[in-house]
């Protein structure tokens, strides 16, 4: 068989991986953004598919994970496409733990309207609502990164992490002058720290995702670094 042959069976393999990576990005930007509208419109129902779509996700870790193992003990890659390789593996480690958060909120709004705590009083939800606008959005330009391996976009959604982060410190000021105000809301509060600090950590996996597309396309380990440095990776020429 010639190497050319050996090559496109390659790239279709990759082709194909990446693809259904995608996927699982695609579905866990989904279950976030509808695990929000589950605490905002505090729906019980919607809730419930967000734990329904963890299934999927965790069965497309594991299929990708087999595809990647097959692919490795074929062709044995070097350089570049191994690095590919290493990237989408820690990418779906990265997306399903991104499908983990979302899960998470799902069953702190199953709880908040089990306890009724909904019905009796008014929580800053629409500050958790804001916030995982900027995560999702992050979420969805570090995916459209990948696709198209374009470091200038995956170094944009790492300097959007700042913000991010920014609103989480915000809220939690909010969230703790109102449990000052008034002790009943506490136990609730305490929940609505736990949802925005899952929606901060979908931020910082997305920033991780960015920090993964620069390693394939430049091949330098930018995680830990400050944004200068990373930038000076993302944005010099090959």
């Amino acid at each position: 068989m010639s190497d050319k042959h050996l090559s496109t069976q390659f790239d279709a393999e990759l082709s194909g991986v990446s693809t259904r990576v995608l996927e699982m990005g695609g579905l866990v930007e989904a279950q976030v953004a509808q695990a929000i509208y589950a605490l905002v419109h505090y729906s019980a129902e919607t809730a419930t598919q967000v734990l329904k779509m963890e299934e999927r996700v965790n069965q497309l870790e594991v299929e990708i994970d087999a595809d990647l193992s097959a692919i490795i003990a074929r062709r044995q890659p070097t350089a570049r496409d191994l690095r590919l390789l290493i990237a989408i593996s820690k990418t779906i480690g990265n997306l399903e733990r991104v499908g983990d958060e979302a899960a998470r909120i799902a069953r702190t709004v199953q709880r908040l309207i089990n306890t009724g705590v909904f019905s009796r009083m008014k929580l800053p939800v629409s500050d958790v609502s804001f916030e995982s606008e900027l995560a999702v959005a992050s979420l969805r330009r570090a995916l459209d990164a990948f696709a198209r391996l374009d470091t200038v976009q995956a170094l944009e959604v790492i300097k959007q992490d700042n913000q991010i982060d920014q609103e989480f410190d915000g809220l939690m000021r909010k969230l703790i002058t109102y449990m000052m105000e008034d002790p009943r809301t506490i136990s609730a509060s305490i929940d609505l720290v736990f949802v925005a600090k899952a929606i901060e950590r979908v931020g910082d996996h997305a920033k991780n995702l960015a920090e993964q597309i620069i390693y394939i396309v430049k091949g330098t380990d930018v995680r830990h670094n400050p944004v200068e440095t990373v930038a000076s990776v993302a944005l010099q020429r090959n």
